[in-house]
């Protein structure tokens, strides 16, 4: 058996997308050189197993192309907003294949900035109600999808999750496939909960050491970046390994995952463990099933990476890729920080920032935005006193959004500001203006540079390693 079933989960394999018996998916083997096949199941990576089990097949290789079977179908208001007017057009299709596995999360650009978002929002809401369908978070009742599916206990191990925006790898944190599509793709699960794709080959990424002080995930997967490149990932499955990657917390794991994309990634997973199972039972969800790399599966390539000598990282104009040391950036002076949103929004991510601000107020010149992943992070915040540290500090505290990470409200920046942001892209013109600037930076780093007014590493605050907030 490739996967292990926990509460009694069905094997995906064995059912079709509604749970009712499917045809053998068509299946064209990647070209080998080989002849051929045997069909013995080969030692296959936990993106293989989960891409296997979920398409009915005992095997697959890297460049297969196979139709699989979907766990859960995601669409904020901007990839819903075609998906829907697609999902129209198809021959027959008048109702969604199953309303309790798709999710529709009001994000982006919300609450609405204008009449045009706010036309948006009411064609996904309508949709909703018109095809009743269960997981729709109310702007006040969820927040950025990447934070908001996983707390509310919809994504979890071994499954197969598609999304309508590029971070849907997200979820590998939680050992899924998940990716991101278009929103034809959209449509067409809408209408089938099914996919096809092609298998892509797995590069294992193995951390080994101890962190620093005030290194976090976020500081791993951009110096990960950075020595990968923006396109050494390209298509491929992201497995994140190694003794401290089994230390981080579901947060950081999130997170790593979150940005795999920027390596060009087709998805970003993480092992299952005993971690990743009690962050399960916290947050409600009770039947999956594991699956974990054979130990003599075959990866494209290895990279080994030592963290003792990570330090907090800074990923500098134009790419995630260009990544330097925060401590070596003091002569870059900041107009803003924004801390949060779907990459860094968790609590942990919250209480990282308070602890540097607690006691300390944001630089003159300075525009410090915090902006919890949802509302429930949002009210741990309040429960935990760091929304009055990040107040007294002289930052504003948003509501969930999506907003100034792509530019669209809430943080938008003038001609030439530059600003550190825990968000996960930094192309120009990302956050506003064309010649504006924004350096990718965890919680920590993006904190002091709030209260120096440049990018300044943690450690040079001279804050002792520890302190509670």
């Amino acid at each position: 058996m490739i996967g292990k079933p926990r509460g009694g989960a069905a094997d995906p394999g064995k059912a079709g997308c509604a749970g009712t018996p499917k045809q053998a998916p068509v299946r064209f083997a990647a070209a080998s050189g080989k002849g051929g096949r045997t069909n013995v199941a080969r030692p296959m990576t936990i993106t293989e197993k989960i891409l296997a089990a979920h398409a009915g097949l005992p095997e697959v290789r890297p460049g297969d192309i196979i139709s699989i079977c979907l766990d859960l179908v995601m669409a904020n208001e901007l990839s819903a907003a075609v998906a829907i007017s697609e999902f129209r057009k198809i021959r027959g299709a008048h109702r969604v294949w199953d309303p309790s596995r798709i999710a529709l999360v009001p994000s982006h650009f919300t609450p609405n900035k204008d009449i045009a978002t706010a036309t948006l929002s009411k064609m996904m809401r309508d949709f909703a109600a018109e095809q009743g369908i269960q997981h729709y978070f109310e702007v006040g009742r969820g927040g950025i999808e990447h934070v908001v599916l996983p707390e509310n206990g919809m994504v979890g191990p071994g499954e197969t999750i598609i999304g309508g925006d590029s971070h849907t790898t997200t979820y590998g944190g939680v050992g899924a496939f998940a990716t991101g599509v278009g929103s034809t793709d959209i449509a067409a699960a809408f209408a089938l909960g099914e996919m096809w794709l092609r298998v892509p080959p797995s590069i294992k990424i193995v951390y080994q050491g101890r962190l620093r002080p005030f290194v976090s995930a976020k500081d791993l997967i951009l110096r990960t970046i950075g020595e990968i490149g923006v396109d050494g990932a390209i298509y491929c499955a992201l497995e994140f390994t190694g003794p401290v990657v089994r230390e981080l917390p579901m947060s950081g794991r999130f997170t790593m995952a979150n940005m795999s994309i920027e390596a060009g990634a087709k998805n970003g997973i993480f092992p299952v463990d005993a971690v990743t199972e009690a962050y399960c039972a916290a947050v409600g969800k009770r039947d999956y099933t594991v699956y974990h790399s054979d130990p003599d599966a075959e990866y494209q390539k290895t990279v080994v990476m030592e963290c003792s000598q990570v330090e907090p990282q800074v990923a500098v104009p134009w790419l995630p890729e260009n990544t330097k040391n925060a401590s070596e950036l003091n002569d870059v002076q900041i107009h803003q920080a924004v801390i949060g949103t779907c990459t860094n929004g968790r609590i942990e991510d919250m209480r990282q920032a308070a602890e540097i601000l607690k006691g300390r107020k944001v630089a003159p010149g300075v525009r410090a935005i915090v902006i919890p992943g949802s509302q429930k992070v949002y009210s741990q915040c309040l429960k935990e006193g760091l929304t009055e540290i990040f107040i007294d500090a002289g930052c504003v505290v948003s509501t969930p959004t999506c907003g100034p990470c792509v530019g669209g409200h809430m943080g938008v920046l003038a001609a030439g500001e530059r600003c550190i942001s825990t968000t996960n892209r930094n192309f120009r013109g990302r956050m506003g203006h064309v010649t504006s600037e924004v350096y990718l930076a965890g919680p920590y780093v993006a904190a002091a540079s709030a209260v120096t007014g440049y990018i300044t590493s943690p450690e040079q605050l001279a804050l002792p390693v520890g302190a509670a907030v």
